[in-house]
């Protein structure tokens, strides 16, 4: 069975491949160009108030709360 969560939702350290995102055309398109596309492992570094610093394809990346919870993940 596969556990499926909001991005917001890992802790850190934690890891889940990018099974789906939920939001329109503009969105999916910026999170693209930041190489977040379905089928990305993506590794939460922190998590805790405010935005969300990620690593993904050997990039840092930091995320609003509200963007990382349109990005569902499949938890390792």
């Amino acid at each position: 069975m596969k556990r499926i969560k909001p991005l917001s939702m890992l802790s850190p350290d934690e890891s889940g491949i990018v099974y789906r995102i939920v939001a329109g055309k503009g969105l999916t398109l910026r999170l693209a160009e930041m190489g977040i596309t379905p089928g990305v492992l993506v590794k939460v570094v922190h998590n805790d108030s405010g935005p969300l610093l990620l690593l993904v394809r050997d990039s840092r990346i930091v995320l609003g709360r509200g963007v990382a919870m349109k990005i569902l993940v499949e938890v390792n």
